[in-house]
């Protein structure tokens, strides 16, 4: 495995394990520990996943039964928009993440939209990540003309955003942001949710047969070699083992151009920018 340096010195590895839509408690219980088993240290989960407590149980099942120790793991929860309205709300929602998963501290915390009063929701992960709670915060989702004007207005620049990267939506633009303020950039949806058939895309197929690799694995490999975290999520331990299997080849310029030249510039999984979305997010609550 490959690691990252965030801006806080903590190594993060480049390629963790996201757990959307893995809402069965037992099955996300499972495959937690399948994939650790199958060498996977960083895990993904967020409030409004509604799987933090099988998270949870899975690392501890983990840790008990001798498969990993907690320093081994990095272990990332978002704050969902609901508990963003003020400082107090916030507050409690990084301490209720942190009773569900079971844990004394969390190695990320984010905030998992540009929505909802994100300033005072941020300055309770600043103060969290000062009393050592939160080994480092991040934000999700902020588009880079909110992701400067957060940082020119915080005490404590976010060491990751988390936004929608893939061939089909490079961001190459959203890249050169993050990196003119140390902040590392982490991929959902790193294989577009199986969209633009890209398990089956000619000119990824045509890259990977070069090297024996999947369609899969050269759009992965591609974001590694920007210096992208990857999420990638399957429940099969064969799949598991093949999206992290991506350290025995590199592709080349030309190969990279080519695989950038598919974005469309735009998502084709959701729109941040539609009103409606908005609305909805902003309304959607998790919990009492």
């Amino acid at each position: 495995m490959e690691y990252v340096t965030l801006n806080t010195g903590a190594k993060m590895p480049i390629v963790g394990f996201g757990v959307f839509q893995i809402p069965d408690p037992e099955i996300c219980k499972q495959t937690i520990i399948s994939a650790i088993k199958a060498g996977y240290r960083s895990f993904d989960t967020a409030a409004s996943y509604m799987n933090e407590e099988a998270v949870g149980a899975g690392i501890k099942e983990a840790i008990e039964s001798g498969l990993v120790t907690r320093e081994e793991l990095f272990i990332t929860s978002k704050m969902w928009v609901q508990d963003m309205k003020n400082y107090e709300m916030a507050k409690k929602a990084i301490e209720t993440s942190l009773e569900k998963l079971g844990l004394d501290y969390l190695d990320l915390y984010i905030l998992h939209q540009a929505m909802g009063n994100y300033f005072e929701a941020y300055r309770a992960l600043e103060d969290a990540y000062e009393e050592g709670k939160l080994k480092a915060i991040g934000v999700s989702n902020f588009f880079p003309h909110t992701l400067v004007n957060l940082c020119e207005n915080v005490r404590i620049i976010p060491a990751v955003n988390q936004v929608e990267l893939h061939p089909f939506f490079a961001q190459t633009a959203a890249l050169d942001v993050m990196k003119e303020y140390g902040i590392q950039p982490e991929a959902w949806a790193p294989l577009a949710e199986g969209k633009h058939d890209i398990f089956k895309h000619p000119v990824l197929t045509e890259i990977g047969e070069k090297y024996g690799k999947s369609p899969a694995q050269v759009a992965l490999r591609w974001n590694v070699q920007r210096g992208v975290v990857i999420l990638p999520k399957s429940t099969k331990p064969e799949r598991m083992a093949e999206n992290k299997d991506l350290f025995d080849f590199a592709l080349t310029k030309e190969e990279m151009d080519r695989i950038t030249a598919l974005t469309l510039d735009h998502s084709e999984i959701i729109n941040h920018f539609d009103p409606k979305l908005v609305q909805f997010l902003n309304r959607r609550n998790i919990h009492d």
